[in-house]
């Protein structure tokens, strides 16, 4: 059996900086408040008209990815696309990347396990490389949450949290098992489904058909709603979790990490795993600060963002965990 290697990191973010300051003016809110919370202090937005959508900015970050990889994009067999937020309710983006890329008739498929998005695409991707089925495989998270949010006081709890942005990776084929993706570990609690959800629209129930039929001002259906402290709470735990039973399958000890890269989800919540690890400040990466919760991109963005910056090294130990909705977590285990 082989294992899988990243061999190219790519990631776009629009150019249009939101601040807390700018929120402020359009909710009751402010920069102390929302940093206090969330320790973001601000995030990027696609503008109206910009051509930035999930699945143009899954491309460019894909081409990135791609060039940094070497190779070149016919040499690519399968495509992942991790996502909450699809362009259109179907198809999911993953057949648009093919067709902008001008990709050969590869198959495409979709993931919706929001903020656990990419770790579970890249478990994906590692398990169909791993049996042999397919040797270069793209893995795109990419996200637009600005034009779904609620941007009055009454959303204010969610809609300053998150942000829009892509991040990919292009894994391969690596006969060298001890180099690479070295264990995946996925996990779902469907009990509280309901605690971090966007209810509308879906076939369950409230669909378009109903929304425009009641046109009903006050009808939050259509906004993410989010239990904040209870998803915390679970959040921490869950984390600590994946990341100890990931280590445990290895052999490896905490102190073996290098890099941890948690989904940026709460600066809180990193904060609270890194001080329970006792790990310092080198040893993990976070970028919430400046991007917010970018959900399925949030892990592939830290991921290039710290490469980039050279913090992640040839043969370093690099623990990606992630938590969100569903309730859903997971871990992955990589050897640089």
């Amino acid at each position: 059996m082989y294992n899988s290697k990243i061999i190219g990191l790519g990631k776009y973010v629009p150019d249009n900086v939101v601040t807390n300051n700018d929120l402020s003016k359009m909710m009751d809110t402010n920069d102390a408040w929302i940093q206090e919370r969330t320790g973001i202090k601000e995030r990027r937005w696609v503008k109206e008209g910009s051509g930035d959508t999930t699945a143009t900015m899954g491309v460019k970050a894909a081409k990135i990815a791609i060039e940094r990889a070497g190779i070149d994009k016919d040499d690519i067999d399968f495509i992942v696309f991790a996502t909450l937020s699809p362009d259109m309710y179907f198809p999911g983006p993953g057949v648009q990347v093919q067709h902008a890329l001008g990709i050969k008739t590869v198959g495409a498929l979709d993931v919706r396990n929001q903020c656990s998005g990419f770790v579970y695409a890249l478990s994906v991707a590692d398990n169909f490389i791993k049996t042999g089925m397919y040797k270069n495989i793209l893995v795109i998270g990419s996200e637009l949450h600005s034009h779904g949010l609620d941007k009055t006081t009454r959303g204010r709890s969610v809609s300053v949290i998150f942000g829009d942005g892509a991040g990919a990776a292009v894994l391969t084929r690596e006969e060298n098992n001890s180099k690479g993706i070295l264990s995946t570990h996925l996990h779902s609690e469907g009990e509280h489904a309901e605690e971090l959800v966007l209810i509308a629209p879906g076939l369950g129930k409230r669909w378009v058909n109903d929304i425009l039929k009641d046109n009903d001002p006050n009808d939050e259906s259509y906004f993410p709603y989010m239990n904040g402290q209870f998803v915390f709470k679970n959040a921490v735990v869950r984390f600590s979790e994946v990341i100890m039973e990931g280590l445990i399958k290895n052999n490896l000890q905490v102190d073996a990490i290098d890099m941890l890269i948690p989904h940026q989800a709460n600066l809180r919540i990193a904060q609270f795993i890194q001080k329970k690890f006792k790990l310092n400040d080198d040893q993990v990466f976070n970028n919430i600060q400046k991007y917010g919760n970018t959900t399925a991109a949030s892990i592939p963005i830290a991921l290039t963002e710290a490469w980039e910056e050279g913090k992640i090294k040839e043969g370093d130990t690099v623990v990606l965990a992630a938590f969100g909705s569903g309730f859903t977590w997971g871990s992955v285990i990589i050897k640089w």
